[in-house]
């Protein structure tokens, strides 16, 4: 594998790492349309400007997209099926400790 392929995966599961971002990528897979971030926010019990910060990490990894709506801004994540599968990858790792 090359380096850079080696930094690019360390970054994408260094996003995924958080408690919080991975909570969003959850939460936004569970259904077939784009989400409200004040209904995420609200979801979750953060503050707009808390989950905004993850949110922009999150986008800045090719996890989600954010468009502008009006005023508003909704959520949509990328591949709902490879987050499922990572999930489901890390759990079935965690068995073997």
């Amino acid at each position: 594998m090359k380096e850079a392929d080696v930094e690019k995966a360390a970054s994408v599961f260094n996003a995924l790492g958080n408690p919080t971002r991975l909570r969003i990528l959850t939460l936004v897979s569970e259904t077939d349309r784009p989400l409200h971030i004040m209904a995420v926010a609200k979801a979750l019990g953060l503050d707009y400007a808390a989950l905004y910060r993850q949110v922009r990490t999150l986008k800045d990894h090719g996890l989600i997209e954010v468009y502008d709506v009006g005023r508003s801004r909704v959520l949509i994540i990328k591949n709902a099926k490879l987050l499922k599968q990572i999930v489901e990858t890390a759990n079935k790792m965690k068995q073997y400790r």
